[in-house]
């Protein structure tokens, strides 16, 4: 089971550097970090905490395919593997709804879905064959038409669920994407929180409270006991291909006796 954490940097270059290091010491797979014009830009993070770490991989979250064109998207992802001795990752989708302001601010052009979905497509081919050595690529997928693409140029999906989302809504997803990808396909699993631990985006955005996670039985909120949330995590592994979960940044230092479990 890979655990990754998502994060933007806040602060200082040096404070930046600091996390990047703490992250990389405890162990954590990957570093993910969002593509947001209210966050700095995925590119220039990831490359600084490539310079200051060893052995964590460094991953867009994900890369908005309409604000960028695959050759532009294709000449940062190649800087950044060869600065990061072939540790990048390309996590890429087709924008969140509430992108399009973002790429009207870019110049870029929105499209419709389709164009949106074959512009992943696009990305995705354009730096498989323009990077070296390739990247895994993992793509952001909910609906049946990209579910579809992902299947064809995708290591991995990355299964956009809420923080509502029940345990029944996990399979459901999984058993979804598994017909349109085929069976092979693994999955990343996003968590919102573990025990009474949630990160503070959930507030300020008036995300559902600890209250209604719990009463709604959230796939995304593990168990506070380490022991038993490692257990869940094998379990959904094992029985649904879920191989990667990723952590918010706040929920990092919560989640490190988890990862301890984990790594037994």
């Amino acid at each position: 089971m890979r655990v990754a954490v998502v994060e933007a940097p806040i602060g200082s270059g040096r404070h930046w550097a600091e996390r990047a290091r703490l992250l990389d010491g405890q162990g954590f797979d990957a570093l993910l970090v969002p593509d947001t014009l209210w966050t700095p830009s995925p590119f220039p993070a990831l490359a600084a905490a490539a310079a200051v770490t060893e052995s964590i991989r460094l991953r867009t979250w994900v890369a908005a395919a309409p604000l960028r064109t695959a050759a532009a998207l294709t000449r940062e992802a190649r800087a950044l593997q060869s600065l990061s001795d072939g540790r990048f990752e390309l996590g890429i989708g087709p924008g969140r709804p509430d992108a399009e302001a973002e790429a009207a601010r870019l110049g870029a052009r929105w499209g419709s879905a389709a164009e949106r979905i074959a512009a992943v497509e696009a990305s995705a081919a354009a730096v498989r064959a323009g990077v070296d050595p390739t990247p895994e690529v993992v793509v952001s997928a909910a609906g049946p038409r990209m579910l579809s693409a992902a299947g064809r140029v995708a290591d991995r999906v990355a299964l956009a669920l809420g923080p509502t989302a029940t345990e029944a809504d996990l399979v459901d997803a999984v058993e979804r994407a598994r017909e349109l990808c085929g069976p092979a396909m693994t999955f990343t699993q996003s968590l919102v929180g573990i025990g009474e631990t949630l990160p503070s985006y959930l507030a300020r955005t008036g995300g559902p409270t600890l209250a209604e996670l719990q009463a709604l039985g959230s796939s995304g909120l593990l168990p506070g006991d380490p022991g038993l949330a490692a257990d869940v995590l094998r379990a959904r592994g094992e029985r649904l291909g879920i191989v990667e979960v990723t952590v918010p940044g706040e929920l990092s230092e919560a989640f490190a006796p988890v990862l301890a479990r984990l790594r037994r």
